[in-house]
């Protein structure tokens, strides 16, 4: 698997081809946008919507689109941030992980994250945070699953969402 940050064009556009790659995979999730709200419609989430999606996420001066694929192909992707809003946090955070549906429970998700923190680790990180959806049961079992651990709760910053925030140490080698 690779894990590669989204081509965007001079304008800050999305190359045609990857924006409907990444819709897709949006799509695939409707579960997820159904429980969070994030698009009007998650029946019918289109390029545009995800465009702008992304272009508010990569309008953070720390953040990052990471498109992971396997033999060529999208199976997930996952936005960070560098560094929090919030100056008193340390720790670089991972926004959203997405993996294709089909390919829920198959060992892709704990792929890409483990990518994802070795990125961190290599850039001398100690710890990553994430925040996921009080209400979302079966983020909280992949990400304990994963190691990381219950340290609050606090609403989101764009949609004021109850949201428990979670860390993992990354000093030990990934999982």
């Amino acid at each position: 698997m690779i894990l590669d940050q989204i081509p965007v064009l001079e304008d800050g556009a999305l190359p045609g081809t990857v924006l409907t790659e990444v819709t897709e995979l949006y799509a695939s999730n409707r579960e997820f946008f159904a429980l969070s709200g994030d698009f009007p419609d998650p029946d019918h989430i289109t390029n545009e919507q995800v465009a702008t999606a992304l272009a508010d996420e990569l309008a953070q001066p720390t953040a990052e689109v990471l498109l992971a694929r396997s033999e060529g192909r999208l199976v997930g992707l996952a936005i960070t941030l560098g560094q929090h809003p919030d100056p008193e946090d340390p720790d670089p955070w991972i926004g959203l992980l997405l993996v294709d549906a089909k390919l829920h429970r198959t060992g892709v998700g704990r792929r890409i994250v483990q990518l994802v923190e070795d990125r961190f680790r290599t850039a001398g990180r100690a710890a990553v945070r994430l925040a996921i959806l009080e209400n979302n049961d079966q983020a909280g079992w992949f990400w304990t699953n994963l190691g990381y651990e219950l340290i609050g709760y606090a609403e989101d910053l764009a949609k004021q969402r109850p949201c428990v925030l979670m860390r993992k140490e990354l000093n030990a080698p990934a999982a």
